[in-house]
């Protein structure tokens, strides 16, 4: 480094004769950062894509529209399937929770539950063609009352039969404590 220093200092005056034109110098560097620019075209000012763009929002609001009136049904319908769905969500955790209570009863025979349980099957299958009919919109007032009457009457059997078992239950305690 000392030789590169010493050639520096005495060769002074020649680096200093020469000063970079700085107008040639920024010239180059502006001809390098200004390239072409790509040439853009909005998509939305072709007349093709404008007329797909039409096709498709003209398809969708009737789409839309479409739906709302097939699905929208009328309100009375809709106050029925809600109705409809409230009975159930009741009545279906009644009937569960008493058929449990048949199934886990004891005192009961396989085959009387067995019966009890086809019986209950019955039943179920008398609801689903009274839902179905509910679905046809066939006076739906008179089908709703069919169908609470269906879960009255399973619930009412389920109760009676329950009740004759803890009657029979009692009248055998009875007869043990007799004096």
């Amino acid at each position: 480094m000392d030789n590169f220093e010493k050639h520096i200092r005495e060769n002074a005056a020649q680096f200093n004769e020469h000063k970079a034109d700085r107008a040639k110098l920024w010239a180059n560097i502006s001809a390098e950062l200004h390239q072409p620019e790509p040439k853009v075209i909005p998509l939305w000012k072709r007349p093709m894509l404008r007329i797909a763009a039409s096709i498709v929002l003209l398809f969708g609001i009737a789409s839309f529209i479409g739906l709302s009136v097939l699905s929208g049904g009328t309100t009375e319908t809709q106050y029925v399937s809600k109705e409809l769905l409230e009975i159930d969500m009741h009545y279906k955790g009644l009937v569960s929770y008493q058929v449990q209570l048949v199934q886990n009863n004891p005192n009961l025979s396989e085959m009387d539950k067995a019966e009890f349980l086809s019986f209950m099957d019955e039943l179920d299958a008398e609801y689903e063609t009274l839902r179905k009919e509910m679905r046809n919109n066939l006076d739906n007032e008179r089908v709703l009352e069919a169908i609470v009457a269906n879960y009255k009457k399973r619930i009412e059997l389920i109760e009676n039969l329950l009740q004759q078992l803890n009657d029979a239950k009692n009248s055998d305690e009875d007869y043990g404590y007799t004096l």
